[in-house]
């Protein structure tokens, strides 16, 4: 065979890519737009899920909450019981806390619920019983249950003085004083306390009965007294936000009833 019949063929010409009309980009990029949106609410949803399932989240929530998956379904997130309450001790659920972003709540150490507005506002105030005065007529509306964690730091144990203003004149923490002012909260640190002995937890304990300090001491020459929990105490964490050492010798295990103990 003759070199003049054998061919070369020529080396394909690569198509350039076709160049996307304004439209098509247009629709392309709503396109990932709407991926990257679902990929996101799946997201999401796994992170209500975990927090709930795995308990990652632990809040106290406000006085009468029903079972936290029921309460987390029941509540609307309407903020009613955040507007009502006269010492502004709730809070609502920030993104981090999956099911529960914008689900009430309270931080006792920062703003602790005094417990004495008249039949509890913010319960008065929730539209669908996420919070309810209706519970067994053997247990009062409650929170969680106080405990004593850091005995060693209570002032008390060594029979010591509190003079001044809880946690510094810069804590805006709010509590309601029956000898000042039944009613209007009072700016704890604008507010000079002065105690012989530290006793302020149980000082301004709303419930009676829920707290008491008792001597370590059989001997009279020796002082020293430590707080005691008692099954009245509704977790209303008063105890936790007055306590004025860092951090506080009290925690408040939410949900928890005296039968649990």
């Amino acid at each position: 065979m003759s070199d003049s019949k054998k061919t070369d063929k020529a080396p394909e010409k690569k198509k350039k890519p076709k160049k996307l009309s304004k439209n098509q980009r247009k629709a392309r990029r709503e396109f990932m737009r709407s991926v990257a949106i679902g990929g996101g609410v799946v997201g999401a949803s796994l992170l209500g899920f975990f927090p709930v399932e795995k308990n990652w989240n632990p809040r106290l929530r406000p006085p009468g909450a029903i079972d936290e998956k029921d309460f987390l379904a029941a509540c609307i997130k309407c903020g009613q019981c955040v507007q009502v309450c006269p010492v502004e001790a709730i809070f609502l659920g920030d993104l981090d806390e999956g099911f529960g972003i914008g689900a009430p709540y309270i931080d006792s150490r920062a703003q602790a619920c005094d417990f004495s507005c008249d039949a509890l506002q913010c319960i008065l105030a929730c539209p669908t019983e996420a919070l309810t005065h209706k519970i067994d007529k053997k247990e009062q509306v409650r929170m969680g249950l106080a405990r004593v964690v850091r005995p060693n730091a209570c002032l008390a144990k060594e029979a010591k003085p509190f003079k001044g203003t809880i946690r510094g004149p810069d804590y805006n923490g709010l509590m309601r004083i029956t000898e000042i002012d039944r009613w209007v909260p009072v700016k704890l640190g604008e507010h000079e306390f002065d105690r012989t002995v530290c006793d302020l937890c149980v000082k301004y304990c709303p419930i009676p009965g829920a707290l008491d300090l008792e001597p370590l001491y059989e001997n009279a020459s020796r002082d020293g007294w430590l707080p005691v929990v008692d099954k009245e105490c509704v977790g209303c964490g008063l105890c936790d936000m007055v306590c004025p050492v860092e951090p506080s010798v009290f925690t408040i295990d939410e949900r928890k009833t005296w039968s649990d103990t």
